[in-house]
């Protein structure tokens, strides 16, 4: 027996099918049709799930499971009443430094009615600590004075940063180099070995070199891909948002050089949910380079994450665009020979593609990563310094160099006493190892990394274990689930944390647990605050 659908249904089904449109549903679009439902509502209801399940003729169930997997997508029961405005308050390391527990009290008492206030982790504005966003609008140096303005006026959406755009890039030189590709007055080869002999490596945390992955992926038969990781997860981390709101065309060229180098039919660009207007930009700059460009160029799909910082890990990442859950796969296949799609996949971070036109234009020693103190790095530095931001400096430096010759000192009053070398994930060192290089291979005998070179710096009024327990908190929210020794260690290693005195035995046979057994590297690094606060900091557990 058939029953019939009620006009409030027959209604809604309407507006997820005018939101979507009526082209062919594509199942790797589930996260982009999702994110168009919660733009226009503010939430996901059960009906919505039903009626785009519908749409797309696969189970609600299905949809859910994705959908309840990222943080950003706001699952109801029912449809809501009345829209309230989400405000995102950060409580990671740096933003916890500078205040933002006092914030959220404040901000909960002022804005019950009009807002939801949301405790997430860090949005990739360090530098500007404590930071919330309002709908999609990040508030800097962030004041309960300063939300409650942007609540009460209604303004959510985020303001452009002020970019190079195309017809000012094309100016500078910009795409001259791919130009010249497509002239083939390089030859692949030719360029791969440019990117191999200037010792560029990945910036994303990696640190495989750049022309060897492009071989590699090169040697597998086509069609193959591009993906680009801009979803920058990492606690401290802002580096690759800099760059992108300053100058998108270099990165794009860089992308476009990569993707001829390897011959790739499409490239995907994986963009974090919080960095709104890079999104917004980035569309209408695409749009205008199709017209530069016109049958030139290989397919470009921007996309959007939703709140998930294991997607930072490549394979997760791919499965993400593919519309499903961001759980990282199982190695081999490696997705150089299998990734998305089953294609071989080229996977970069964006900062890495960042450079490749200034590389092949000028040479590598002074442009990037390279050997030693010839090349530059890019320091995302956050915490108690007096000048916050990207610095670039020689890799290499110390941190004594970097904190007194680029950020200016520490702040008033405040002592160097410690510092994250690698964002929350890269271990925790003390003031007192002198001259210790801040570069690949460097660290790793100390126990830490330098990742993506996200440094936050502590002084003597900060504790030590709880900023190393605030890392663990977010390692256990971000934790995918797949894996045992992540998911149930991450909690355990919490609640061990929390105790007034720790149990060092247990907690140093979790973390051994966790490292060895973790199937990716946030389980496998979660564990290097924790070690690190015992080998270096015993006196203040």
């Amino acid at each position: 027996m058939k029953t019939k659908s009620s006009p409030r249904s027959k209604s809604r089904n309407k507006e997820v099918q005018n939101l979507i449109g009526l082209a062919e549903l594509r199942r790797d679009h589930l996260l982009e049709y999702l994110h168009l439902i919660q733009d226009q509502f503010g939430y996901i209801s059960k009906g919505h799930i039903s009626d785009l399940a519908g749409l797309m003729r696969i189970a609600t169930g299905e949809i859910y499971e994705v959908a309840s997997f990222y943080h950003h997508f706001n699952l109801t029961e029912k449809n809501e009443s009345e829209k309230k405005i989400c405000v995102r308050v950060c409580e990671s390391i740096t933003c916890s430094m500078f205040g933002a527990t006092d914030l959220i009290n404040d901000l909960a008492k002022q804005l019950p009615e009009k807002a939801v206030i949301q405790h997430v982790p860090c949005v990739g504005r360090c530098a500007s600590a404590p930071v919330a966003v309002v709908g999609k609008r990040p508030v800097l140096n962030a004041t309960a004075a300063k939300v409650c303005t942007l609540v009460n006026n209604n303004i959510t959406d985020p303001s452009l940063p002020d970019y190079i755009k195309l017809e000012d890039a094309l100016v500078d030189g910009c795409y001259k180099t791919f130009k010249s590709c497509l002239a083939k007055e390089f030859t692949p080869p030719q360029i791969i070995q440019k990117i191999t002999d200037a010792g560029l490596r990945g910036l994303g945390g990696a640190g495989f070199s750049a022309g060897k992955k492009w071989d590699i992926v090169r040697s597998f038969s086509g069609p193959r891909v591009v993906a680009i990781n801009i979803d920058e997860g990492e606690p401290g981390t802002f580096k690759d948002r800099h760059y992108l709101e300053k100058a998108p065309h270099q990165f794009l060229e860089g992308m476009l050089i990569a993707a001829w180098a390897v011959d790739a039919s499409t490239c995907f660009i994986y963009l974090r949910d919080e960095y709104a207007a890079c999104h917004e930009m980035l569309s209408m700059e695409i749009e205008k380079l199709r017209s530069e460009f016109p049958s030139q160029l290989p397919d470009i799909e921007l996309r959007r994450g939703a709140g998930s910082y294991v997607c930072g890990e490549e394979s997760a990442m791919l499965e993400s665009i593919e519309g499903k859950r961001g759980m990282p796969r199982l190695r081999p296949p490696y997705i150089a020979e299998k990734g998305l799609f089953g294609k071989p996949t080229l996977e970069h971070n964006f900062e890495t593609l960042y450079w490749i036109p200034e590389i092949i234009r000028k040479g590598g020693d002074e442009i990037t990563v390279l050997r030693g103190r010839k090349g530059l790095r890019s320091f995302s530095v956050s915490g108690r310094v007096r000048n916050p931001g990207v610095h670039r400096a020689p890799s290499g430096i110390t941190i004594h160099e970097l904190i007194n010759d680029y950020c200016g000192g520490m702040l008033p009053g405040h002592k160097l006493k410690a510092y994250f070398p690698g964002g929350a994930s890269g271990g925790i060192l003390p003031a007192g190892i002198q001259n210790l290089p801040l570069d690949f291979d460097t660290l790793q005998p100390h126990g830490c990394f330098i990742g993506s070179a996200a440094i936050i710096v502590l002084s003597d009024h900060d504790s030590i274990p709880e900023y190393a327990l605030n890392a663990m908190r977010f390692f256990k929210k971000e934790s995918c689930g797949k894996c045992t020794p992540c998911r149930v260690g991450t909690d355990k290693a919490v609640g061990l944390m929390s105790e007034e005195k720790w149990d060092l035995e247990k907690l140093t046979d979790l973390a051994t647990v966790m490292a060895e057994a973790s199937i990716c590297g946030l389980g496998q690094a979660a564990p290097n605050p924790l070690l690190s606060t015992i080998k270096y900091f015993g006196d203040e557990l």
